[in-house]
Parts: structure tokens; sequence; C-alpha cells
């Protein structure tokens, strides 16, 4: 279930976190974050390819709501979720890859397969 994670900040700041993490993942196809955010990460990333599957005008206008850049929404619409669309889910891997220098909090990356 998304948004269980507080992840130290307020609601309003953690949403947008998390929407410029999921876009940024739809862009790029991997990020390196803590194991936390890659977690509430995966959970976003992947209802928004699920609802891209649908295709119509109301799952196009609810992906557009979400991601912050428009060229992003189009990609994860036309090209992210034509490719998913036999896949039931899990559309993202998250790979630990030790602690961070400095504070020690655990890191990985997570990635579209």
């Amino acid at each position: 279930m998304p948004g269980v994670r507080k992840l130290g900040r307020t609601s309003d700041h953690r949403k947008a976190m998390l929407r410029a993490m999921v876009t940024f993942l739809m862009e790029n196809g991997k990020i390196e974050t803590t194991v936390t955010r890659a977690k509430e990460v995966r959970a976003m990333a992947e209802k928004m390819i699920t609802i891209a599957k649908a295709g119509d005008l109301h799952a196009k206008r609810q992906v557009y709501a979400y991601i912050t850049k428009e060229t992003v929404a189009k990609k994860v619409i036309d090209e992210l979720a034509p490719k998913y669309k036999e896949v039931g889910g899990g559309y993202t891997r998250i790979i630990k890859i030790g602690p961070r220098r400095g504070d020690a909090a655990e890191m990985a990356i997570i990635e579209l397969i």
C-alpha cells in the first residue's frame, strides 16, 4: 500500500518528492536512493504504469496529473504501458548496494525491468 512510510517529511513535501522521483525514474530508467525511498517509489511507479495500461482518457489524465513532466508522461503512456501490456505487475527491481558513506543509510538502485 503506497504512502505508509512518512520518510521524515510533511505530507506535501513527501508527495512532491515522490512525484519527482517517479518522474525521474520513468525518464531515465533507474535511480539511486535509499532503500525506504526506493520502496515507496516502486509502489507509485508501478501504480502509474498500471493506470497507463488502461489506455483510456481517464487513465491518461491521471498519469498527466501525477507525473511532473509532460514528455515523461507521454513516454509512460506511449512506450512503457504497451511494453508491459501482458505483464501483471513487477515492473521495477530494487538492488541493494550497501551503506552510504557519511551517514551509513542503506542505499539501493531502483530500475525499470
